[in-house]
């Protein structure tokens, strides 16, 4: 059985509350941690399960620091995974996740936004397109392209007014940051690179991937998503893992219908949206047979929002991996 690479897990859409503005933010990023990941062998399956948690307080226009428009936005958010080698070459998986809560502290802690609840559903299938083995390397090449469900809620909204006289409540829609998903069916394109070298438990690789958004019913459409990650690895002691990542991140504008007030409607400035990111991502992992557990955290290293919005700031990540074998049912006929 040859080695298995593990440097996190895919989280397509799982969190990045940060990426598309202070006010108007939505989950732009589909990956928390910029993992990458090739096949799986025949009929191994996985089960993976993480949990992360953001904050942030820190507000930017273009790359330069400005007053905050609120005290903090953090999410507590935990994914689920399953993964099943269909052939020596094809992998599906099914993901999704539950946010425990997602949080806007307004200025001197005038008021307190919250949401909670199930997000998205990917599926995502990848393919082995290339694989070469010698006898001191291995390179794979596997491309894979998914599609996100929302299933969650994507219109919460906040009572900002009661009627003393009368009870009756007024709400407004909460801003996207807020929201446990945007409300729209993107398709996801993925690629993985990998160079490794099994007598030097050292391994090399990129994965590049981009997010197709789609219009959510409110009239919206988050910023296309691209980024590229290069990848260091080396394993010590047969199961302690390290990972250095630099990671580059690009987020479009968002769009709208024009017959739509956003800002009025919704609280979202459609000029504070999108961005330049830049992160250093160190992991650590440990593997004892079939179990593999990790933690990562992003580390910002340059960052420009167009207008003005939250930026990033603290990220941590930690989960669990199981893998296993299916074993094939072989039926015998016996002769009457």
């Amino acid at each position: 059985m040859r080695s298995v690479l593990f440097t996190g897990f895919i989280f397509l859409y799982a969190l990045k509350a940060y990426t598309q503005g202070c006010c108007s933010g939505g989950s732009a990023s589909p990956i928390a941690g910029g993992a990458s990941q090739g096949v799986l062998q025949e009929r191994q399956v996985e089960f993976a399960m993480n949990f992360q948690h953001l904050n942030s307080n820190r507000f930017l226009v273009g790359d330069r620091d400005t007053a905050s428009l609120f005290d903090d936005l953090s999410s507590n958010y935990l994914y689920l995974r399953m993964a099943y080698g269909v052939t020596p070459k094809l992998t599906m998986s099914i993901e999704s996740g539950y946010f425990l809560n997602r949080t806007q502290i307004g200025l001197d802690k005038s008021d307190t936004i919250k949401s909670s609840g199930i997000g998205d559903l990917i599926l995502f299938p990848r393919y082995s397109l290339y694989v070469h083995n010698t006898e001191s390397t291995r390179t794979e090449i596997t491309l894979g392209m998914g599609l996100k469900i929302p299933l969650g809620k994507y219109n919460d909204s906040t009572v900002v007014f009661t009627n003393a006289a009368t009870g009756q409540k007024y709400y407004t829609t909460d801003p996207p940051t807020i929201q446990p998903t945007n409300g729209s069916h993107d398709f996801i394109f993925y690629g993985f690179i990998f160079r490794g070298y099994p007598e030097k438990s050292f391994r090399i690789f990129s994965n590049l991937i981009y997010i197709k958004k789609g219009w959510n019913p409110l009239g919206e459409k988050f910023g296309d998503y691209a980024s590229i990650g290069l990848f260091a690895s080396k394993t010590f002691f047969t199961k302690l893992g390290v990972t250095l990542q630099l990671k580059g991140e690009h987020v479009a504008k968002m769009q709208h219908d024009k017959n739509i007030d956003l800002l009025a409607l919704y609280n979202v400035d459609v000029t504070s949206t999108g961005n330049r990111k830049v992160f250093f991502v160190p992991q650590l992992s440990f593997t004892h047979r079939t179990f593999t557990i990790y933690a990562l955290s992003e580390i910002p290293l340059y960052q420009y929002l167009n207008g003005t919005q939250v930026g990033s700031k603290f990220q941590l990540t930690g989960g669990v991996s199981y893998r296993f074998f299916v074993k094939k049912k072989m039926v015998e006929e016996e002769s009457k």
